[in-house]
């Protein structure tokens, strides 16, 4: 297993969004991220090393202040410790390109606005919401996700969440009429998820391993699996109003960008 520490002035969000962004390019990794925060004088830097010492791996940072940034690189080299500035290169080339100096205060980024209040209302909103839950609360989502277990929907949530939009998922099971607060639902506003019946079957087997739990039954079962889509593909024709995304070999961004083009296309405000 490799260790990455995350050594930041601030939340320590920005770094540990550069590095896991640079992660998903390497797949079947063990990767184990330490995230360090607040790190504002020259003993939380120490004391930050000396935990990294103690188990090394590389070091990602980000630390506004020039002179903290280059202590902190010093006492990672006497440690023999690789460390990694994130953000100081990048902080000079503005500078000259722009022709004023940086502010230098940690956390201007995240500071409480009214987008960051939008933002955390909808991932409070969309947690509550998740798999079903909560389905009086449909018609107060800017998008309800629906589709079979394991086609991403409660990762497509979050990352639409955070965004700033309220999403809403409802898994849709063979046999069980979803909740009819479905249907009350703007239609523009559902968003069909779609998957090829192949590699729904591949990822719930591996989801299974993951759990130590035999591939043989019926969640896993190929025809059952075609009879689940099956169902979905008739839902949806019943609804042709619904956006209906495919999401087979697809990153959650890369579902999320389409969902979010049709939004902005044909949604409603």
């Amino acid at each position: 297993m490799q260790r990455i520490y995350l050594l930041s002035d601030a939340t320590g969000e920005t770094v540990e969004r550069v590095v896991r962004a640079a992660l998903t390019q390497f797949r079947n990794v063990d990767v184990k991220l330490h995230r360090m925060s607040r790190l504002r004088s020259r003993d939380d830097i120490s004391l930050a090393l000396d935990e990294a010492a103690k188990l090394p791996g590389v070091i990602f940072y980000t630390l506004v202040d020039n002179e903290l940034a280059q202590y902190l690189h010093n006492e990672a080299k006497l440690r023999e410790l690789e460390a990694i500035d994130l953000i100081t290169p990048l902080l000079f080339k503005l500078a000259s390109l722009l022709g004023i100096a940086p502010q230098k205060e940690p956390g201007l980024l995240y500071q409480l606005n009214t987008e960051y209040y939008k933002r955390m209302e909808a991932v409070d909103f969309t947690v509550k919401q998740d798999d079903g839950q909560e389905p009086r609360n449909l018609c107060k989502a800017d998008i309800v996700l629906v589709g079979v277990s394991r086609t991403s929907k409660t990762p497509l949530s979050m990352y639409l969440a955070h965004k700033g939009y309220k999403v809403a998922n409802v898994p849709l099971v063979l046999g069980i009429e979803p909740p009819k607060e479905l249907y009350q639902v703007e239609n523009s506003r559902v968003v069909g998820l779609i998957i090829d019946a192949k590699r729904l079957v591949d990822i719930r087997s591996a989801r299974l391993r993951n759990m130590r739990q035999s591939p043989r039954g019926s969640y896993a079962d190929y025809q059952r699996v075609e009879e689940e889509l099956d169902y979905c593909r008739k839902l949806y024709r019943k609804h042709p109003e619904w956006q209906v995304i495919d999401v087979t070999n697809k990153s959650v961004e890369e579902s999320a960008a389409e969902i979010l083009k049709k939004y902005d296309e044909g949604f409603p405000d």
